[in-house]
């Protein structure tokens, strides 16, 4: 139950997030609005790091596959592509077709087990699930 609360908790939180940051680049401009969030997000990581413990930032340099560590820099991307996404389409259809492409993506991923994930089995009521999420969207839209 706690993941579905946090997952939950996350979505909101990205949506709203998307929302601040298109409002933003509307006045301070797309590179500007998006280094703003690295920063302070980096900010609010440190200060987490002090108060909850410090694990050494060492470690980080002996993550094996190094490629995992791009997670910052698609992050940057991510907050580029939801500004954009959300200044053309709306908070409401942005989201849905952007977790559309997470759950297609994410279930990818699965299928053929990349990234160090587990391979996992095609199963078709996931498939079905899918296509219906996207119909929603269609309906949704118009």
């Amino acid at each position: 139950m706690f993941g579905v609360l946090i997952a939950l908790l996350s979505g909101a939180l990205m949506s709203i997030q998307g929302v601040f940051n298109t409002q933003v680049t509307k006045q301070a401009g797309l590179w500007v609005s998006t280094g703003w969030v690295q920063i302070t997000a980096f900010v609010v990581c440190v200060a987490a790091w002090l108060f909850t413990g410090r694990p050494a930032i060492s470690a980080l340099f002996q993550t094996e596959p190094k490629y995992t560590l791009l997670g910052g820099v698609i992050g940057a991307f991510i907050t580029v592509t939801v500004i954009q996404s959300m200044s053309a389409l709306g908070p409401a259809r942005s989201v849905m077709l952007i977790v559309i492409a997470q759950l297609i993506v994410a279930y990818l991923i699965e299928l053929m087990g990349m990234f160090g994930v587990d391979k996992q089995p095609l199963e078709w009521r996931k498939v079905v699930g899918m296509v219906i999420a996207i119909a929603g969207v269609v309906i949704f839209k118009w």
